[in-house]
């Protein structure tokens, strides 16, 4: 039987604007016992996304908010410690959904929810938080099922030095696109460009981001891969191509937003266009898992797709490192790295 503390961050209060530490509950509580049936798994990664900022509001969405008292809802990479379940043995690395804690028990019925990570490892474990992670297989659902880009044309990623992003620039190159990334330095912008093989990059902080779309789109947008919404999205409409496409994978620009966020203002362009804007989950492609795992992987052994991961060390970080979401300040994926990898 594990013994011992289970630091845990709760849900405190519902964020209004950006969101704040005090939005957080710091709590110590004991492991507790496992019964028939039931996994216990330590938490080593931690990962950050900006579905965190949806998961604490109490609007409509595509699963139940976390209720204020509750644990802190989290993808997580961890180990199994202790098992009371024929299916998993103590040493099995795995993630899920989990929480925002040291030590999960995962009830019987909901094991399922569980993914066994492969043994041995083929690659970093980092790497399935990652390209082989949710925000890998997002970028790579939404771009080929949703953007369908073909050999020629031009798609556009926004928050495109991110986790998502920055594999879906990634595998659109592989399919012969001229990819143009928006993000908001010029150190990412020199990042997807000279490493990653961007065909061009937009700081949209500093740039005029009509003429700098026009620059670095001279035959116009096929593919535009919306991970924000807003401004970005107004300028992209303008400049798009018959029937082009738009996967919306988020909307970052108004997660934190107080008063009502006006529609693209630009929207007339999808019915002169023809555009076809589908939003998307990760959650659609479940059953599916298997195809972007066998691609992104011998895309990652071949070298044609490079991630960035940033760590930031120890739980207690949490609620400060979630901003770094929102103020640009990282690039690739952000984890949380709660407890040391098996040896």
């Amino acid at each position: 039987m594990k013994t011992g503390i289970n630091r845990q961050f709760r849900l405190a209060n519902r964020p209004v604007g950006d969101i704040k530490e005090s939005d957080f509950e710091y709590r110590e509580e004991p492991i507790p016992n496992l019964a028939e049936g039931e996994v216990l798994i330590r938490t080593i990664y931690l990962s950050l996304d900006p579905t965190n900022r949806l998961w604490m509001s109490d609007i409509p969405q595509y699963m139940p908010p976390v209720e204020i008292g509750q644990i802190m809802r989290g993808i997580v990479i961890g180990v199994v410690e202790e098992s009371k379940n024929s299916n998993f043995q103590p040493g099995d690395l795995v993630s899920g959904g989990l929480g925002w804690q040291d030590y999960t028990i995962v009830k019987e019925n909901n094991t399922l929810s569980l993914t066994r990570l492969p043994n041995p490892l083929p690659y970093p474990l980092t790497a399935f938080a990652g390209p082989l992670g949710m925000t890998g297989f997002t970028a790579y659902f939404g771009l080929l099922d949703i953007g369908q880009p073909k050999a020629g044309e031009t798609v556009v990623i926004s928050a495109a030095s991110g986790a998502v992003g920055s594999v879906a620039g990634q595998i659109a190159k592989i399919k012969g696109c001229r990819v143009v990334g928006i993000t908001g330095s010029d150190e990412k912008c020199r990042w997807l460009t000279e490493e990653l093989g961007f065909d061009a990059a937009i700081n949209y902080k500093t740039a005029d981001l009509e003429s700098a779309l026009a620059e670095s789109c001279p035959n116009g947008i096929d593919v535009y891969f919306d991970n924000v919404g807003g401004s970005i999205l107004d300028a992209v409409l303008m400049k798009v191509n018959l029937n082009a496409r738009i996967p919306l994978c988020g909307l970052i620009s108004a997660y934190n937003a107080t008063e009502p966020v006006p529609g693209p203002y630009n929207y007339s362009q999808i019915l002169m266009k023809r555009v076809r804007v589908q939003g998307f989950l990760i959650l659609d492609y479940f059953p599916r898992l298997s195809e972007a795992i066998t691609d992104i992987g011998q895309w990652i052994n071949q070298g044609q797709i490079k991630y960035a991961v940033e760590i930031v060390e120890g739980l207690e970080n949490a609620p400060l490192a979630l901003l770094k979401l929102f103020d640009g300040n990282k690039k690739g994926k952000l984890l949380v790295k709660v407890s040391e990898e098996p040896t």
